[in-house]
């Protein structure tokens, strides 16, 4: 599974300061290491968050940390913060549940549009992931409406969903 790509690392940071955005820069550093030292990049994530919690470089972190170490309850609420944000950037309904394929240009590359459809496929795998299967299909699905080519793998992971099996959190 695709885990909210890596182009979108500036997208969000209107709202804060260049000192800020710096400062979350540098705390965001330490994150790599979640793997050799998930107490220190937790701490990095965690410092970000306090910092500027509507900042999206902060949250993409957080959710990255939280799902590669395989605590999806708590990379959810940053996945669902997400696609908020991104949904405001496009200027489309915050309820993932109201937005339509003509609200926005998802059929394009550019990277709001894409960041709204990773964020909402890694909110519905999350939440399929902890037994909320109905809620997270949905969210799959809504996917795979504005997206019809399939570009994140969302008709892929219903289609595990559906046949019983686990999807992979790679």
């Amino acid at each position: 599974m695709r885990v909210l790509g890596e182009r979108q690392q500036n997208e969000g940071r209107r709202d804060i300061g260049e000192d800020d955005a710096a400062a979350i820069s540098d705390l965001l550093a330490g994150a790599p290491c979640a793997r050799s030292d998930p107490a220190t990049a937790e701490r990095a994530v965690t410092m970000a968050l306090a910092l500027a919690p509507d900042d999206v470089e902060a949250r993409l972190a957080a959710y990255r940390f939280y799902f590669y170490n395989h605590r999806l309850a708590e990379a959810l609420p940053h996945a669902a913060a997400i696609v908020v944000q991104s949904a405001r950037r496009l200027n489309v309904a915050t309820d993932w549940r109201l937005v339509r394929p003509e609200d926005a240009a998802f059929s394009d590359l550019d990277d709001a549009p894409s960041l709204y459809l990773q964020a909402l496929l890694a909110w519905g795998y999350c939440s399929a992931r902890l037994g909320r299967t109905e809620d997270g299909c949905r969210a799959l699905e809504k996917v795979v409406e504005l997206d019809p080519r399939d570009r994140f793998g969302a008709r892929r992971l219903l289609a595990v969903i559906a046949a019983g099996d686990e999807p992979e959190a790679n």
